[in-house]
């Protein structure tokens, strides 16, 4: 019995995968557990592995845009014929009026490969002043021919559609690019995700500093990271302004018990956003613990797809800044930016000392959270952050 390959869902919001690469060809044994495609996604680049065993039988092409969920191609039995390809594909889209050729060109005889293509002397002509491939043309002349008209009307054809490649992309007045590159795959899933999110929502961001010089202090004789600790940290003050701990989806606001803190990981060509689930109910060492394992995971690309959602709050390290707007993962209303630290003279018990002081952003959604909620949540951060033994 055939079964399908199918897109797999690999994050929260994910609509469609780009097939970067089958590793199998048409018509090869695979065994169950081999890896038979590389996805590309908004999130990760995912080694897809097959679910039983079979002959490999793809119905799509390396390349191609899968929406989740879609037929990529099947696993049959030995002899076993695949199912046939539904009539509704792209491919075969009935043309329109608008795409029919000229009535010039219908019952036309078939030219032999490499023969002369039948033309007019003076379209032949024209065709070579201009630089035009007659190969390229429809003809409407008599018998199939190409006439002077066929020549011009390509010419101004391809003219037309070039000056609309202009002012469809790189507006005029640039100098000429030295590279294009494509949005696909993985940065143009960003990309969409991201104008998405900030159309669908109603961000605003707070800036605050922070003391952290204690908090070095508390987790290097934890030994963990200052990245572990502001984790923990913000789940502890999550739980204190429950409503930051919430989803939007559709017309409803879910809010949540359960604290998951999605942490971004940069990759070379992209990012992804692995979940710490319960944070609220684990201890720093195993945050700790769960947040280097995920990391080493993801840059090494074997972070799994349940690994990828749930998350209900987000926190975004950039390190070589002092402050950033980060922009909300799509559904979640509350994210946190983490600058850099650095060392400042401030008032302390009415002397000024040097201390290490970091500043973080918050980007909450006034859909669901108020500015009065969100100052609530960073002030209970801040707290816990420069009081670190309150740490449970």
């Amino acid at each position: 019995m055939a079964t399908p390959i199918v897109m797999p869902r690999l994050g929260d919001f994910m609509t469609e995968g780009v097939v970067t690469r089958f590793t199998k060809s048409q018509g090869e044994n695979v065994n169950q557990g081999e890896v038979i495609a590389e996805i590309e996604t908004e999130k990760v680049n995912y080694d897809l592995e097959a679910t039983v065993s079979g002959v490999f039988h793809p119905s799509v092409d390396a390349g191609a845009t899968v929406a989740v969920d879609d037929v990529m191609g099947y696993l049959l039995d030995e002899g076993e014929e695949a199912p046939a390809k539904e009539s509704s594909d792209a491919s075969t889209t009935k043309r329109t009026r608008r795409d029919r050729p000229p009535s010039g060109s219908r019952n036309q005889p078939r030219r032999k490969e490499g023969s002369p293509v039948p033309s007019t002397p003076g379209a032949r002509k024209l065709a070579a002043n201009l630089g035009v491939d007659l190969e390229k043309i429809t003809p409407t002349g008599p018998r199939g021919r190409i006439v002077e008209a066929d020549v011009r009307n390509f010419a101004e054809s391809a003219v037309s559609s070039k000056d609309e490649n202009i002012l469809s992309g790189l507006p005029a007045g640039h100098p000429d690019p030295v590279e294009e590159t494509q949005l696909r795959g993985m940065r143009r899933a960003i990309a969409n995700n991201m104008r998405k999110s900030l159309t669908e929502t109603a961000q605003y961001s707070f800036f605050f500093e922070v003391d952290v010089t204690d908090a070095q202090v508390y987790r290097r004789e934890a030994s963990v990271g200052l990245t572990e600790f502001l984790i923990k940290a913000s789940g502890e003050a999550i739980k204190r302004v429950p409503a930051m701990n919430s989803v939007i989806a559709g017309d409803t606001i879910y809010r949540f018990d359960q604290v998951n803190i999605a942490m971004a990981v940069a990759l070379e060509n992209g990012l992804v956003v692995p979940v710490i689930e319960d944070v609220g109910n684990k201890s720093l060492k195993q945050v700790s613990e769960d947040v280097k394992s995920l990391s080493a995971q993801a840059r090494e690309g074997k972070i799994r797809p349940d690994q990828l959602v749930g998350g209900t709050f987000t926190i975004s390290v950039l390190g070589s800044v002092d402050g950033f707007t980060p922009i909300l993962n799509q559904g979640q209303v509350g994210l946190l930016g983490v600058g850099r630290s650095t060392q400042k003279p401030v008032v302390k018990k009415g002397e000024i000392v040097i201390r290490e002081m970091m500043t973080l952003s918050l980007t909450g959604d006034h859909q669901a959270i108020d500015g009065a909620v969100a100052g609530n949540f960073c002030r209970r951060l801040q707290q816990l952050v420069e009081n670190p033994s309150r740490l449970p």
